[in-house]
């Protein structure tokens, strides 16, 4: 109840701050958008007339606002939102004017037309020594984390730093593929994108995890689908793997003993697919009521696992939310991604408070939104759909516990029940 009340408290603290500091940037853009509002236009009434002529066929105009350089023209498209953006944009080519074509607020849709200077980006050189840099601190950092947790100090003990390196190795691998994924998708739809920027650091798991910057505008809900689920796809296609040998090398033991043994993996039917994993690795010797002490090699492996899970919860800028908005568009994705971070907060409260810390990093760094695409109102396809329910399918299969009913079925103990 302690710990219920501590959490409990802390979360209402950072909603209270994170509400005053969203009010406080409300008020900021509202006075902003006054003072453009009592500018003089920044475009001509006849530039405008234009503009809305060159977009008549595609677009049936009822609308339209002005905030600076930016011009919004609201109405109803008179074809298939492919086709017409298509036409759109071939309309405006030879234009210094990147078109972006969004879901209205009352059933209509909304076409942006931005300065090439806000849409594009400003021309930048990857600096390949910074990615090098964090990349091999970030091995150091994570084989000291690997040594550490099978009790060897690096410090002291210098020249064993090769028992680090299976869990060092293994993670880097599985982080490395989520990005490089993500990196090579952007590169296939024309999306600028940097390489992978990891994180080192000198205590825990050794790292928070690696990120790429998308630096252009993502052209349509397609590309924005296949950049979100190639990172979560390809680096199960190594967390599986490493997981199942791993686990070969990985001890179990009676409940009764856990209390004897200083670190200990997750119950065996923490999870759907890890008692898969586990009964397909460990076969007989997975008995109801043991648990895993996980060899360094399954604990990145089954770190994989997690890093999955919460990168498909479909919640604002995570690869679930770029998947979700792909999916259903972005005014249902928003609804969408209020209802999964109130369920994150509410499993973190009462199932699992280790979850909260997480709770907090979502809240907080991916938000409940994520930039629109250029054509935010393209179909991604029945083949796209499926594939997007079976990523959604997997994350249920790594964060539901095993239910009672299964006990026999898999020979796996759930540690909820």
């Amino acid at each position: 109840m302690n710990a219920f009340l501590f959490w409990l408290i802390l979360m209402l603290v950072f909603i209270v701050v994170y509400g005053l500091v969203a009010r406080r940037t409300a008020v900021k853009l509202r006075a902003e958008r006054d003072q453009i509002g009592n500018a003089p236009p920044a475009i001509a009434p006849e530039r405008l007339a234009a503009l809305v002529a060159r977009v008549a066929p595609m677009l049936a105009v009822t609308g339209h606002k002005l905030i600076g350089s930016i011009v919004q023209l609201s109405g109803h498209l008179r074809g298939a939102p492919d086709e017409m953006f298509r036409q759109i944009r071939e309309a405006f080519a030879s234009d210094p004017l990147t078109p972006m074509l969004l879901e209205g607020d009352h059933g209509d849709v909304n076409l942006v037309l931005l300065p090439v200077e806000k849409a594009e980006p400003k021309p930048w050189r990857v600096n390949w020594s910074l990615h090098w840099l964090l990349f091999f601190a970030t091995i150091a950092t994570t084989t000291w984390a690997g040594a550490l947790d099978v009790g060897v100090n690096l410090l002291q003990q210098p020249e064993r730093f090769a028992v680090g390196l299976p869990y060092s190795l293994a993670l880097l691998l599985i982080l490395g593929s989520h990005e490089l994924g993500h990196y090579f998708a952007a590169r296939a739809h024309g999306i600028r994108v940097t390489p992978p920027y990891f994180i080192p650091v000198p205590f825990a798991l050794g790292t928070f995890g690696a990120f790429i910057q998308i630096k252009s505008v993502t052209p349509d809900r397609r590309a924005l689908f296949d950049v979100a689920v190639a990172g979560p796809l390809t680096g199960l296609v190594f967390a599986i793997p490493a997981l199942l040998m791993g686990l070969k090398f990985s001890e179990v033991i009676p409940a009764s003993a856990v209390a004897g043994v200083d670190q200990f993996g997750p119950s065996v039917g923490s999870s759907l697919l890890f008692a898969w994993l586990a009964t397909i690795s460990l076969g007989p010797s997975v008995l109801a009521g043991y648990h895993l002490v996980l060899h360094p090699l399954a604990f990145a492996g089954w770190l994989g696992l997690i890093v999955t899970a919460l990168n498909l919860l479909p919640i604002g800028q995570l690869d679930g939310g770029h998947i979700s908005h792909a999916l259903f568009g972005s005014r249902k994705a928003r609804g969408i991604s209020l209802v999964a971070m109130v369920s994150l907060f509410l499993l973190a409260l009462f199932i699992w408070p280790g979850l909260m810390f997480w709770a907090f990093i979502v809240f907080f760094i991916a938000g409940m939104r994520d930039a629109p695409t250029a054509n935010d109102l393209s179909s991604v396809g029945f083949p796209r759909q499926v594939l997007g329910y079976f990523t959604f399918f997997l994350l249920l299969l790594i964060i539901v516990p095993v239910p009672h009913s299964l006990y026999e079925a898999i020979s796996a103990h759930s540690v909820y029940l």
